[in-house]
């Protein structure tokens, strides 16, 4: 039997997992219904032609088609302006 304490187990070292946010389809590709296009928190990306948002403000697609990024600007109840990435899925012909 050991007359001291064992050393070295530190109570420091947990950490959570990454949540793998961000962009998962780029703009030009092609994407197919129910794939994601972008993960976020919040509204970082704005919901364009052909897509939806999920409960988790994930982005993604309701028909198929290519991706495509816009910037628009978006008026804010407060009357001031904003720059808006908006995500749409234009259907290839």
């Amino acid at each position: 039997m050991s007359k001291t304490k064992q050393g070295g187990s530190s109570r420091l070292g947990r950490d959570s997992a990454a949540q793998r946010l961000g962009i998962k389809i780029s703009a030009g590709q092609t994407a197919k219904i129910g794939n994601i296009i972008v993960r976020q928190r919040g509204t970082k990306y704005l919901p364009g032609k052909n897509v939806k948002v999920g409960s988790d403000d994930t982005i993604y697609a309701m028909k198929d088609g290519v991706v495509k990024f816009v910037s628009k600007q978006k008026k804010l109840f407060n009357g001031t302006r904003r720059s808006a990435k908006v995500v749409s899925v234009e259907s290839a012909k």
